[in-house]
């Protein structure tokens, strides 16, 4: 699965790896479970859901029908 992020001062997504999936949710709620906030994160994800963790949001990056990827303005 493929993971983007837009902070809330951000215009554009961006795709972004496993490992710093994980170090903006730490920065965003400390040490409170950020392994599980990530586990969370993803199973939302799943549904096509945008999920926020703080100033920052979460989407699953997809393809549309005519091959073309998520465009945000």
């Amino acid at each position: 699965m493929k993971i983007q992020t837009q902070y809330s001062y951000e215009k554009i997504w961006t795709d972004t790896n496993e490992k710093d999936l994980l170090r903006i949710i730490e920065e965003e709620i400390g040490d409170a479970d950020p392994q599980g906030t990530l586990s969370y994160v993803k199973d939302s994800l799943k549904m096509k859901k945008t999920i926020s963790v703080g100033s920052c949001k979460f989407r699953q990056k997809t393809i549309h029908e005519n091959g073309e990827k998520n465009v945000s303005k």
